[in-house]
């Protein structure tokens, strides 16, 4: 709703960048608290986490490139990340590979570094999604409202109970009423927080954690992609291929799970 934080000498300070940044240092205090806790050593971790975290923005900005092409005017417009603008499954997807790389080289274990990434990573793709709330970005389909076109949240008797109008200069449609998806998405990765550090708490074996978010957010965003208006569906399918990847995370899910919890029981007996 906000695209530019505040404007000095000329100089625009976006929300989008500084949500993002905040995000990723939440993410990296909890992944060194996480890795301290599983007696990791720390050094190890913070270096695995940059090159996440680096391989992940360029993976996300990439893919959202791809996606949206019609936002590409110019090569600056490629590396124009502050104003609003990533693919999360892309990021994801090179966060992984950045993650792969630092494991391989520092040796950490593989599943308690997963379930470190998994916890560090929904607390900053959370408030991520602030970020894409003031950009505009990752805006919903036209909700079904008469004649309200105010910028800001409005509130209704219709699901999931508000909507959200963007002004000009936002990359969402301007005054145009639109399901809250970036807000929806936000309160969902919340809650899977909640679980997961519940979960956490009382793991049965390392992985788990990292396999019930992938359940978990495969089931949000599988939901969240039919009130989206950024992703066409594919042709003939009638669903997006974000969807068709949270299918995936939801079927290999308790696939995982299993095969972790077998692992565990053969290295036990």
């Amino acid at each position: 709703m906000f695209p530019v934080l505040i404007e000095l000498f000329g100089i625009k300070i976006y929300t989008y960048g500084v949500l993002v940044a905040i995000g990723a240092l939440i993410a990296y205090f909890l992944s060194l608290r996480f890795a301290k806790k599983e007696g990791l050593n720390t050094s190890h971790v913070e270096n695995t986490l940059l090159m996440a975290l680096f391989f992940g923005v360029v993976g996300g900005r990439l893919a959202y490139v791809v996606e949206h092409p019609e936002q590409v005017h110019s090569l600056l417009d490629v590396f124009a990340i502050w104003n609003g603008g990533m693919d999360f499954f892309g990021g994801l997807l090179g966060g992984i590979l950045g993650a792969i790389v630092g494991m391989v080289i520092y040796r950490l274990p593989l599943w308690k570094t997963g379930d470190i990434a998994a916890l560090s990573l929904t607390v900053a793709h959370a408030i991520g999604r602030l970020g894409c709330t003031s950009a505009g970005c990752c805006y919903g389909q036209p909700f079904p409202a008469d004649g309200v076109n105010t910028p800001g949240i409005h509130f209704t008797d219709k699901f999931p109970f508000f909507y959200m109008v963007f002004p000009e200069g936002a990359v969402a449609p301007p005054y145009t009423p639109l399901y809250p998806t970036q807000l929806m998405e936000f309160f969902g990765l919340i809650l899977i927080f909640l679980i997961l550090m519940m979960a956490y708490r009382k793991k049965p074996f390392d992985g788990f954690v990292f396999s019930l978010y992938m359940m978990l957010y495969g089931l949000l965003r599988f939901f969240l992609e039919f009130y989206r208006g950024v992703t066409p569906p594919i042709s003939g399918i009638g669903l997006t291929w974000n969807q068709l990847v949270s299918i995936g995370m939801i079927v290999i899910s308790p696939l995982l799970m299993l095969s972790l919890k077998t692992s565990k029981k053969v290295q036990s007996a």
